[in-house]
């Protein structure tokens, strides 16, 4: 796979100093991931591809003017990092519930000389209740179901903002299933991106929801709540 190529057809024109971060991240991860779980995938060109471009699949939509996003359960990083990287103009913050994937990102970002992202140890739910709908742009990738994640991600969308949650093939079904969910919840499916990776045969799916109204201050609930009695 041609990682730059790959880039320049979601209209992204990386700078050498920011293909040099994207090998700094695999550098890092790599050495990270030998003593803490972050990552399944470690073959070089299979996290650039898996990893990096599909997180960069996020500039199908994003906007071309500046922009504050979310991106909540980050992981190892992913969309989050990434999108930080490719677009500096972003203004991006990463919460994850365990510390030490925390602690790994601050210092990615410290050494990646990241000054557009923040990393904080913080349950989404909890968040929410924090800080409101303050955020153009929530994005998760891979941490629940569709009906789970909007009551954990919705809270903190802006008004007429978005919620991007980056699926596998079960996009679609997920959607029918979260229907409910989502418009208690103050949102609206706009539209469902259907992509495949380079080399890859699997669908991948990104689903776009409107923040269309106000999410009732009843939500977000306690996390077993929201697991354990879904929308």
């Amino acid at each position: 796979m041609d990682f730059l190529a790959e880039t320049k057809k979601l209209n992204l024109n990386l700078t050498p100093n920011q293909i040099k971060q994207f090998s700094l991240y695999y550098e890092s991860l790599i050495r990270v991931n030998s003593y803490m779980n972050l990552t399944a995938i470690t073959e070089k060109e299979a996290i650039y591809r898996k990893h990096f471009l599909d997180s960069l699949e996020l500039f199908r939509i994003l906007p071309s003017q500046p922009y504050s996003l979310c991106d909540v359960g980050s992981g190892a990083g992913f969309p989050g990092i990434p999108v930080a990287i490719a677009d500096i103009n972003a203004k991006v913050t990463i919460i994850d519930a365990l510390n030490k994937r925390i602690q790994f990102l601050d210092d990615l970002i410290h050494d990646l000389a990241l000054t557009n992202v923040i990393a904080m140890h913080k349950r989404a739910e909890d968040y929410a209740k924090e800080v409101g709908a303050s955020f153009d742009i929530v994005t998760a990738r891979a941490v629940a179901k569709l009906n789970i994640l909007a009551e954990l991600c919705l809270p903190l969308v802006k008004l007429n903002g978005i919620f991007v949650a980056m699926k596998g093939s079960s996009g679609k079904e997920e959607a029918l299933e979260a229907k409910h969910a989502v418009q208690v919840l103050g949102g609206r499916i706009e539209k469902i991106i259907e992509f495949s990776l380079p080399d890859e045969q699997e669908k991948r799916q990104i689903l776009v929801i409107r923040k269309i109204k106000a999410t009732p201050s009843l939500y977000p609930r306690a996390y077993g709540k929201i697991k354990e009695k879904p929308l």
